[in-house]
């Protein structure tokens, strides 16, 4: 598994390389032959290809060029994907250890290139105990990068980005049954604790103190008592007056409750606490980085299961805030736990609330795994800023129309309001459903579709994503420069 990046000050001859070129020429002070470069160039012209291999018998020499029709973001996902692209090849050989040489000198690219490699390497191989399953093991665990314009403060911000994903991706691929509520809130503690935040987990009887109705009806059916995680990251001198609040969504498991999921529905729902892991993963990286921004974590967490004495439609129930709900889909448990925590949040009188949530099918269907859905009100230029930041980390927004029309749909007939909303635009009255508890600048984030991949997607991986921990710390970072 991969370890860590560091800066070296000379290049080594003996060292497995990657080089990033912007033109063949540049290559013939390191090793590289005229018959090299003259090839590499007569498919450059061609347009055949952008990356070339050497096998040196003792070390692998790899080249990478640019794209030169990519402009805008498109140049850095294109370094991205291309790390990803030469992984199979550097784990086939058993590689251990990289150097990165950067002739094109060209920051933001190398960059993205180290997060490709690095995010492209990961795999969750905690349970991976048989020889076969080992064979199979990614070898690549350093990377060093020569360059003039990397410089170390770089170095020590992208690990701890990295790091920061790997947490996040490790959390949504553990199973609940090691993961419950509780779990998942000694991992924030721990986690977060370690990279300087405070963090307090309220338990059952707490939480019943609060009547959080949504998240204490949601666990009627489980053994295992719900937590609900406040993280918060104050340093010094903060540049915001009120704080930001980043909420997620902690369903550790999503049966479906009593309207139980098919089970090709139901066997991936481990990672329906994919928000959570972004609060916690985002939280990691901002305070490990000491951004002068002052920023809390919410995550309500618990377990949806068809227990004996779950919530069924039908029932009503009374959230924090005193809203009546009528339930009509138990699967449609998201929404009330999170109501909750966007309630609770209120008396933290933020300057703008973003929650996560793996929350609809709808919104994985309408964008598919290639971005999220986005929503909000009041939130000014905070919504052009984060989707500056998807494009920058390609973690994308699609945003939705919020219009009061869908809360038509919402109405119910014996209380203030129903859980779902009908058959059509499920995200956007999802959405609506959230901001009935909100009276705060506030952005809802539906990462339904690229928070888990079924099967290997480019440098996303095979499993958690890590999804909205780049885009947070990329949007906080840009606020703290502001």
């Amino acid at each position: 598994m991969f370890k860590n990046i560091e800066k070296t000050e000379k290049y080594s001859v003996a060292v497995n390389a990657i080089f990033l070129a912007e033109k063949p020429e540049s290559l013939a002070k390191y090793s590289f032959t005229k018959d090299e470069i003259t090839y590499m160039s007569s498919l450059l012209s061609k347009n055949e290809t952008k990356t070339f291999s050497f096998n040196r018998l003792k070390k692998w020499d790899f080249v990478v060029f640019p794209d030169n029709k990519k402009q805008g973001y498109d140049v850095k996902e294109y370094y991205r994907k291309t790390a990803d692209s030469l992984l199979p090849k550097i784990n086939s050989q058993k590689i251990s250890k990289i150097q990165i040489v950067d002739i094109s000198e060209k920051t933001e690219n190398t960059i993205a290139f180290i997060e490709g490699l690095v995010l492209g390497n990961y795999q969750f191989t905690k349970y991976k105990k048989g020889v076969c399953s080992k064979k199979t093991i990614h070898t690549l665990e350093n990377i060093s990068v020569f360059s003039k314009k990397v410089n170390a403060a770089n170095i020590s911000e992208i690990n701890i980005i990295l790091k920061s994903v790997y947490i996040s991706r490790d959390l949504v691929n553990e199973p609940v049954s090691y993961l419950n509520a509780a779990k998942l809130a000694d991992e924030a503690l721990k986690v977060c604790k370690s990279a300087g935040a405070k963090v307090e987990v309220l338990n059952k009887k707490q939480i019943e103190t609060l009547k959080m109705g949504g998240l204490l009806a949601v666990n009627k059916g489980s053994i295992d008592p719900p937590t609900f995680t406040i993280i918060e990251w104050k340093p010094a001198k903060p540049v915001n007056k009120k704080p930001y609040v980043f909420v997620g969504k902690g369903l550790v498991i999503d049966t479906g409750g009593i309207c139980l999921k098919p089970w090709q529905s139901m066997e991936t729902m481990k990672c329906d606490m994919s928000g959570a892991a972004a609060v916690i993963g985002a939280i990691h990286a901002i305070a490990s980085a000491k951004l002068p921004v002052h920023v809390y974590g919410l995550i309500p967490s618990t377990d949806n299961r068809p227990g004996g004495n779950c919530f069924v439609p039908g029932d009503i129930i009374t959230m924090h805030d005193g809203t009546t709900v009528e339930v009509l889909n138990t699967d449609a448990e998201g929404r009330l736990i999170l109501a909750d925590a966007l309630s609770y949040a209120k008396k933290l009188n933020p300057g703008l609330v973003i929650d996560m949530a793996t929350l609809t099918g709808s919104a994985h269907a309408a964008v598919g795994k290639y971005a999220m859905v986005g929503m909000g009100k009041d939130h000014g230029m905070f919504m052009k800023k984060l989707m500056d930041s998807g494009n920058a980390v390609c973690e994308r927004i699609v945003e939705f129309p919020m219009w009061d029309d869908y809360k038509e749909l919402l109405k119910s007939e014996i209380a203030d309001m129903k859980n779902i909303g009908g058959a059509y635009a499920g995200a956007i009255t999802a959405a609506k459903f959230l901001e009935h508890f909100t009276d705060y600048p506030w952005i809802h984030l539906d990462i339904a579709g690229p928070a888990f991949m079924d099967n290997r997607y480019t440098y996303l991986g095979q499993g958690g994503t890590g999804y909205c921990v780049r885009l947070l710390f990329d949007f906080m970072k840009n606020i703290s420069k502001k």
